[in-house]
């Protein structure tokens, strides 16, 4: 009887997997002349998603607040061959979202994969964010990625088809201490994205939710510090930077295109972030616990509530041999 339970088991499990494989098959597109925008494309994570695209023979547009960072980010783009729209934008002001998908589609026609990238990170101690705070992550990382959804939308719906990429984290599943707003912000997002994802699939539009964890993309420098400025950098960018703790920029963007040219519902990114997953979904007050021990160990509050860009503090910070590969990526993708 045992046996027979356990044959009927696999043999339900081998038909899903089946059937998911050939869902994956059918639904596959090939990116060559399709245009993808990508919101905070300037650097970052953003910047190597767009050179991974260029590569595969998307048409790129992206969009940033800083206008050098663009302009440095197109040029780039362009050497390797990339047909390439680059326009400011806040991706907070939805107005200024709808005016910037608008162009995409006037200069290089319709919008085939949104990816919002764009986000803020704030590290320090729960003691020390404010109400503000909290708003600002909301605005850039939920209602940012809400307005370029909303923005695209009706043509995907018009045409039957499309592709939108979150960019969420490992942080918007299980909360990092000294990161508050920033998980609070990412949780939204999560639930954003699979509510969109549910939702869509009858419209031919397949939302990927993508939960990475630490990648090395030089993100520190551009992070926003509160409290001990030197500590908090200092452990955040050592944790980005060791192989242990993190993985190389272009290994999760070549999972994050892989995931949605499949049209894949979630991808979460590097095998810690996995792990973490996995012990949080059997254990989760026990993940808890573990991460509230952790907190013990990170700097405590100042006397200062001034919020410090990273490049701020990183030169008495932090080590350079164990923030080596993390300076290295801010180099290669137009963090400096």
């Amino acid at each position: 009887m045992q046996k027979r339970t356990w044959l009927k088991l696999a043999s339900v499990v081998g038909s899903m997997y089946l059937v998911r494989s050939a869902l994956r098959n059918r639904r596959t597109i090939d990116l060559a002349g399709k245009v993808v925008v990508i919101m905070g494309g300037s650097r970052g994570l953003g910047l190597v998603l767009a050179r991974t695209l260029v590569g595969h023979g998307a048409r790129v547009a992206i969009c940033a607040r800083d206008d050098g960072e663009l302009a440095r980010a197109r040029e780039e783009l362009e050497r390797l061959g990339g047909d390439v729209f680059s326009a400011p934008c806040d991706v907070t002001d939805r107005d200024d979202v709808l005016r910037f998908i608008t162009s995409v589609e006037e200069d290089l026609g319709p919008i085939d994969v949104l990816v919002n990238n764009a986000g803020v990170i704030q590290v320090g101690p729960l003691e020390l964010m404010t109400t503000d705070d909290f708003e600002r992550a909301l605005s850039i990382n939920l209602r940012g990625p809400l307005h370029a959804m909303l923005a695209v939308l009706p043509a995907m719906r018009r045409r039957k088809a499309g592709r939108i990429v979150n960019i969420t984290s490992i942080g918007g599943q299980l909360a990092m201490p000294h990161l508050a707003p920033y998980s609070t912000s990412k949780f939204a997002l999560v639930g954003l994205s699979e509510a969109m994802r549910v939702e869509l699939v009858k419209d031919g539009i397949y939302v990927t939710t993508v939960c990475p964890g630490l990648m090395r993309t030089g993100s520190p420098r551009r992070a926003l510090f509160k409290g001990r400025h030197d500590a908090e950098y200092a452990w955040f960018a050592t944790a980005d930077s060791l192989p242990v703790t993190s993985i190389s920029a272009e290994n999760a963007a070549a999972q994050i295109v892989r995931a949605f040219v499949r049209g894949d519902a979630e991808v979460t990114i590097s095998p810690q972030a996995k792990l973490a997953r996995l012990v949080h979904g059997v254990a989760p007050g026990l993940v808890q616990e573990v991460l509230g021990v952790v907190a013990r160990f990170l700097p405590g509050p100042s006397s200062s509530r001034a919020t410090v860009e990273g490049k701020d503090v990183e030169a008495v910070a932090a080590p350079s041999v164990l923030t080596r590969q993390s300076d290295e990526a801010a180099r290669r993708n137009n963090q400096m």
